[in-house]
């Protein structure tokens, strides 16, 4: 298999555990790029339903080495949790202490970085930005302000030592004085970094670069990235987007690798739109085809439980997805929840509301989209299972059109398509 990146090009929630799973098999190493244990990955395989955050989704293989990257921040408590669920699952301690690994290089959320976002978010009321409070912003922050603690950090009591000499008594001053926060100790934070140390260390690669250099040059590498384009800070709806790079680009990056290992790039879509949180969403649909979307589709997030959003296709921040996403393929998913629809709808153009100027290119400046709405192109619904479709063939005519529109609008050909949770009800073109 080539080196491949797979990246959510929507809002996050598009189902890319299910497609960085089945393309596992034919990888070597498996690794995750960025993000923290905001994000929430479900992958169905074998009758059972796996949850996960931080771990890479090929770790249900064997003989999968798969690696969170030095692009990711570690909420530690998160990932035991994460792991232990998993283990309960039927994956052994074992498997998971020998195919499971942790770049050095990564940061660590701490409890303060907790404590900051949750008071941030909860004091913007009305003008919140939907995290999910889980310090990962505030780590980001500090991973940039250079006043970081890194994965390696733990293992060395006389670098931590003189680092939080440095660090803490800055940031007891931000969270007495900005925030209104409890402070910490030193021994308070020496002591939950030793706790840290030993749930992390069966994971942690001290040999990542001689490693690396291996994965490069003999094996297939599988990059997978958490969240979605349309959350990139650079190029998603900013200010409402995450602390990291969830695209193409973003890849070589967070797995220290550089961007000309990459040799293929997926996106995968829904076959409609979801979004949590906040922030302007030009297709949303606040009616009862929203909620019947909602519904058949489980639009629950398995980070927080929160009812997603819904909406129709977004032709026009899909094209500006696949363009500054880096993306040269589509995976889509979900094709399966709209069997039941008469029509289905595209949007393929914005109209602003005060202008009436109609534009096909995507405006960045979020605050302006409630003053554009969308315009549609309607196409019939199939109005037949397509769940047990082996392959494209099988697919009803109409479903076919669907997608051979979705092909022309993007201009990046579909190259495997979901028509259903499980590993099995997937065609790949």
């Amino acid at each position: 298999m080539k080196n491949t990146v797979v990246v959510g090009a929507q809002f996050g929630d598009e189902g890319k555990a299910k497609i960085t799973d089945l393309l596992a098999q034919n990888a070597d190493f498996i690794t995750r790029f960025q993000g923290g244990s905001n994000a929430g990955h479900t992958v169905v395989a074998n009758g059972k339903k796996y949850a996960f955050h931080l771990v890479p989704s090929g770790i249900l293989y064997e003989n999968k080495i798969c690696m969170i990257g030095a692009g990711c921040v570690i909420k530690v408590d998160d990932l035991k949790n994460e792991i232990d669920g998993i283990i309960k699952q039927g994956i052994s301690k074992e498997h998971f202490e020998k195919c499971l690994k942790i770049s050095p290089l990564a940061h660590i959320t701490m409890k303060y970085h907790t404590d900051i976002d949750g008071y941030s978010e909860n004091s913007l009321g009305k003008d919140k930005i939907g995290t999910t409070k889980k310090g990962i912003g505030p780590t980001y922050t500090d991973k940039y302000n250079r006043c970081g603690i890194r994965v390696e950090d733990l293992f060395n009591k006389e670098t931590l030592s003189k680092k939080l000499d440095t660090i803490l008594p800055k940031k007891n001053k931000e969270l007495e004085f900005v925030y209104n926060l409890k402070t910490y100790t030193k021994d308070e934070i020496l002591a939950e970094c030793d706790e840290y140390r030993k749930i992390l260390a069966p994971y942690v690669d001290f040999n990542w670069q001689e490693n690396l250099l291996n994965y490069k040059n003999n094996k297939s590498i599988l990059f997978e990235g958490a969240q979605g384009v349309m959350l990139d800070v650079d190029y998603g709806t900013y200010p409402y987007v995450t602390s990291s790079s969830p695209t193409a680009g973003g890849a070589g990056i967070g797995a220290s690798m550089g961007p000309l290992t990459i040799q293929r790039a997926i996106g995968v879509f829904k076959a409609y739109m979801t979004r949590v949180g906040e922030g302007a969403f030009i297709t949303e649909l606040n009616d009862e085809t929203g909620e019947k979307l909602r519904q058949i589709g489980g639009e629950f997030g398995v980070t927080t439980g929160r009812a997603r959003r819904c909406g129709w296709f977004d032709a026009i921040s899909a094209k500006y997805a696949v363009l500054v996403g880096g993306l040269n393929e589509v995976a889509l998913t979900k094709l399966d929840v709209l069997d039941s629809f008469d029509e289905i709808k595209v949007a393929v153009a914005y109209k602003n509301k005060l202008t009436g100027e109609t534009t096909t290119q995507y405006p960045t400046n979020v605050y302006t989209h409630y003053d554009w709405e969308p315009i549609y192109e309607t196409h019939k619904g199939w109005k037949t299972s397509v769940s047990n479709c082996k392959n494209y063939d099988e697919l009803p005519q109409n479903a076919k059109k669907y997608l051979k529109r979705l092909e022309e609008l993007l201009g990046i050909k579909i190259s495997i398509i979901s028509v259903g949770p499980d590993r099995e009800q997937t065609i790949f073109i």
